[in-house]
């Protein structure tokens, strides 16, 4: 289960790319700056949100001289289940529209939130390594990316939820009718119980599953949801009218799940993740994201995306990795400099050799 019959028209340094045959584990393999990565978020857009680099639209199209508008870009793929294509999903822009995300599913518009619906993703990447010692927005945001492999319309919850709190700001900061206030708080009560919910669904699910691993030779972590106010509706809705004074002097809300945290601790020392070394954060990092992979894998296609990941691990671990991944029902895409990390799955791989935007099968 996972992607065929790929395209990019126009992406990064991607002039026209075409990715046919496709297999359980498939590795793209170049130089640094060839175009490997960019392929990797290319895939990445077939999910809701902003991809694996969070990068703003105009930044993602090629420009056929620098310093011209960006050209109308293009991303598509077949989806395959037991070998039968099931749809065939892309996203785009038009010209004149740089800014403005397109979706189409069986060549029906469509949203970006629904594309979840039909495919699961998982990434890990060399600039997640400061996750655990980075903000706590940016542990919520892994959060949410990984929740939509249980909630397929949990970024519109989380979208709804933040435009509701964005609104009543603005209503606390004009002293607006205290209705007009019930009114966008029951929203935002009825959009955050449910992210809540979500998210400790999540961590309570990744954790069974963390649990099952063996705990070596990647480290185990303990993973903890610790919610930014309360999770019932009601409870919510009666915390966010309580707060109104203090949230207008603050200029925010102070309280919900805008405030939430994911709370990660290494399992045989139960120190802090972002107390660990460097290595010890990269395997728990890796161990959540494996076990992702599980609860993605059901029910749909998934797609695990690995960027320079095998290159910085041992030769013990990376069997492992391996190991672990070939078991998985997970669609494998992994970049690196050379082949020799992948001798391993070299047999059963697909291979690209990336070079200057263009790919060749190898």
């Amino acid at each position: 289960m996972g992607l065929s019959r790929i395209s990019l028209e126009n992406f990064r340094n991607h002039a026209a790319t075409q990715l046919g045959e496709t297999a359980h584990f498939n590795l793209l393999v170049g130089e640094n700056g060839a175009g490997k990565t960019n392929l990797l978020e290319a895939l990445s857009l077939l999910g809701p949100g902003r991809g694996l680099r969070r990068a703003n639209l105009g930044d993602l199209a090629r420009r056929a001289v620098a310093g011209d508008p960006p050209l109308p870009f293009a991303i598509g793929a077949s989806l395959t289940e037991a070998g039968t294509v099931s749809a065939r999903i892309g996203t785009y822009t038009e010209a004149g529209q740089p800014a403005r995300r397109l979706v189409r599913v069986n060549g029906a518009a469509a949203t970006a939130s629904s594309l979840a619906e039909w495919l699961a993703l998982s990434w890990l990447t060399p600039a997640m390594d400061g996750l655990f010692t980075d903000s706590a927005g940016a542990r919520r945001r892994f959060m949410d990316r990984m929740a939509l492999a249980l909630a397929p319309d949990h970024a519109r919850r989380v979208g709804a939820l933040e435009t509701a709190l964005r609104e009543r700001g603005k209503l606390l900061e004009t002293r607006a009718d205290p209705r007009w206030l019930d009114a966008v708080e029951a929203q935002a009560a009825d959009h955050g119980a449910a992210v809540a919910r979500t998210r400790a669904e999540l961590v309570l699910r990744l954790a069974d599953e963390l649990s099952a691993l063996p705990p070596e030779p990647f480290a185990r972590p303990t993973l903890s949801y610790i919610p930014g106010g309360p999770t019932d509706e009601t409870a919510l809705r009666a915390e966010l009218a309580r707060a109104r004074p203090r949230d207008r002097a603050a200029g925010r809300a102070l309280t919900g799940p805008q405030r939430d945290e994911l709370q990660v601790k290494m399992a045989s020392s139960g120190h802090p993740a972002a107390a660990c070394s460097t290595g010890e954060q990269k395997a728990m990092l890796i161990a959540i994201t494996l076990a992702h992979g599980i609860l993605a894998s059901a029910g749909r296609p998934s797609v695990l995306l690995l960027d320079e990941v095998a290159a910085h691990l041992d030769p013990v671990r990376r069997t492992e990795l391996f190991n672990r991944l070939r078991s998985g029902r997970a669609q494998v895409w992994m970049t690196g400099t050379e082949l020799a990390p992948f001798d391993a799955i070299r047999a059963e791989a697909a291979v690209w050799r990336v070079s200057g935007g263009g790919v060749e099968r190898v």
